[in-house]
């Protein structure tokens, strides 16, 4: 108990500083006022967990809360695969969530998107290919666009969610 106490009085607080000033609250709204502008309409999202530390759907979380707000404008997350236009994937698919993944991405209707989230997403990340983890979700589905970091921010999330509804729209 005295070792946690000490600790705390040499490092002190240690939290993030809060936001400056509002540009990143403006990048946000300019992001959502684009999906409407190219949709027309809401997007639904069905996030699907392949395997990840729970670091990316973290940051996933985040979007929903006052700062981003996406789904105050629109953007959605949908329990069901059948009602969503993009699958957001995170984790180094494991070997258990192969069927799960493919039969989600078959039950998206089409035009469907597919954005892979995290340095996990994108290559494997520490797991890489092994007995228990296939890999990137590339090896098991489709990707449209990835967003790498580990975790990502939301910001980066979001924008790589407007990339893909971009690349999309004009396929």
């Amino acid at each position: 108990m005295w070792n946690i106490i000490r600790q705390i009085t040499r490092n002190g607080i240690r939290t993030e500083a809060p936001p400056t000033s509002e540009a990143p609250q403006v990048q946000v709204q300019r992001i959502q006022r684009e999906l409407l502008a190219i949709l027309g309409r809401a997007l639904s999202i069905r996030q699907v967990d392949a395997g990840s530390c729970n670091g990316c759907e973290l940051e996933i979380n985040a979007l929903g809360n006052p700062y981003y707000n996406i789904e105050g404008l629109g953007i959605k997350f949908v329990a069901s695969p059948r009602h969503a236009d993009l699958l957001l994937v995170t984790g180094p698919v494991s070997r258990n969530m192969v069927e799960a993944l493919k039969r989600s991405y078959d039950a998206t209707p089409d035009p469907k998107l597919v954005v892979a989230v995290g340095d996990c997403g994108a290559d494997g990340g520490l797991f890489g290919e092994s007995y228990a983890s296939a890999g990137r979700v590339a090896n098991v589905i489709p990707v449209d666009l990835v967003v790498p970091g580990c975790p990502p921010p939301p910001l980066d999330i979001l924008r790589g969610i407007l990339s893909a509804v971009r690349r999309g729209h004009a396929a």
